[in-house]
């Protein structure tokens, strides 16, 4: 048995669903588009660069929830699914899942992407396990302020280690991990087999150079 860690956006996912969840938001009229569209889009070029300040990120993103009830934003995840992310769920990441799953590894997904975009995403993955960013909740409702350590960059180291002191059959198993970008180097230096998924510029580069497997979910 195995732990089979991926990254969501443009890797299991042929969109990034955070900024798809912007463009929702700006389609639907639910914020002044041509302003929220420019910083959206902002963020997600700083994100590419490897320059990403994820707390302003975060705050950003869930300025869009602020004083929303937990169910409120479930009917609003349905339409978004529906309208924005259903068509990018990749089929040869969807077989991918499943021939981790049919040999017995456990699949986890681990996201800088906040818990209330990716958590229904990656259960239509049939994926339970799930590190996201997660956001501050007091009485039902969303404070519009992030919570604990993003999952994001060496973040994500942390939040996996944090997590496996809860499962420690999976402590001393070969992990593989799935990503598409840079940011997630710290992770991908840490497991038997990282894996560049459809890789940006930088990490093709050096997957090539360190003999790193190099696959599409795309092509």
């Amino acid at each position: 048995m195995a732990l089979a860690i991926f990254d969501l956006d443009n890797t299991l996912l042929g969109t990034d669903s955070d900024h798809q969840w912007g463009e929702y938001l700006c389609d639907q009229g639910l914020v002044a588009a041509d302003a929220f569209r420019a910083r959206n889009d902002q963020f997600y070029q700083d994100y590419k660069l490897a320059r990403l300040d994820i707390q302003a990120y975060l705050r950003f993103v869930l300025s869009t929830i602020k004083g929303l009830s937990t169910r409120e934003v479930t009917a609003l995840h349905t339409a978004f699914f529906r309208t924005h992310i259903a068509a990018h769920m990749l089929p040869r990441a969807q077989a991918c899942i499943d021939q981790h799953r049919a040999k017995g590894d456990t699949c986890l997904v681990i996201t800088a992407t906040s818990r209330f975009i990716t958590e229904p995403i990656v259960r239509a993955f049939g994926i339970d396990e799930l590190i996201a960013s997660e956001a501050e909740i007091v009485d039902g409702r969303y404070t519009g302020e992030p919570q604990g350590t993003p999952s994001f960059a060496e973040g994500k180291v942390a939040r996996l280690e944090e997590w496996l002191r809860g499962k420690p059959e999976l402590q001393s198993t070969e992990h593989y991990f799935y990503s598409d970008s840079r940011n997630d180097l710290p992770l991908l230096e840490q497991v038997q087999h990282p894996i560049a998924v459809d890789p940006d510029d930088t990490l093709r580069q050096i997957a090539t150079e360190r003999g790193w497997g190099i696959l599409s979910f795309r092509d």
